[in-house]
């Protein structure tokens, strides 16, 4: 009863925070409104029984990678009035061909993935053996090793990129001539 009560609580909320993330006019603003959804949909994985991407939800998602969001609009700026106005002829359909084929997507994978195939689903009993954080773990960090740590240093390349290409240069900026540095 408690878990359906903080599922109508949760819900109502995490769609409203989506629709104004999308319809929000300041970047800023739209940021903060996903690190709201994000923490709704944590609370979502609380009421489903997985503790462990609660935590991950909060601690990666909502905080590290919203931080860094943050930040580099900040950094950049980018917190300026947008023209709405198309700049490039024909982008509205060329969207809506890649929103056809994104749903005709999602449909195909959703077949395959409800169980409306052939193929029995696996015992889950049997794969979270020792518990569902022990199974994660198993998994993540013996099979898909290489490409987890290939994202973080992808993720730390991209924030040193941002940093680097947000930096304003100013005229008055004092410069270490290396010639004159010897002397």
């Amino acid at each position: 009863m408690a878990d359906t009560v903080v599922f109508w609580i949760a819900a109502p909320i995490s769609v409203a925070s989506a629709i104004a993330v999308v319809l929000a006019r300041r970047a800023v603003h739209a940021a903060l409104f996903l690190i709201a959804n994000l923490f709704t949909l944590a609370v979502l994985f609380l009421v489903l029984g997985s503790e462990f991407l609660f935590v991950v939800q909060i601690i990666v998602y909502a905080g590290a990678i919203m931080v860094l969001f943050l930040f580099v609009i900040m950094l950049l700026g980018v917190d300026q009035e947008v023209s709405l106005r198309e700049q490039l002829q024909g982008q509205r359909l060329v969207a809506a061909l890649l929103g056809l084929g994104l749903l005709a997507e999602v449909v195909v994978a959703v077949r395959l993935g409800v169980g409306l195939h052939r193929t029995p689903l696996p015992d889950f009993a049997a794969v979270n053996k020792g518990g569902n954080v022990q199974a994660l773990a198993h998994v993540l960090f013996n099979q898909y090793f290489l490409p987890f740590e290939v994202t973080s240093v992808l993720l730390i390349v991209a924030a040193i990129g941002a940093m680097l290409h947000g930096r304003r240069r100013m005229d008055e900026e004092e410069t270490i001539d290396r010639e004159q540095a010897v002397l």
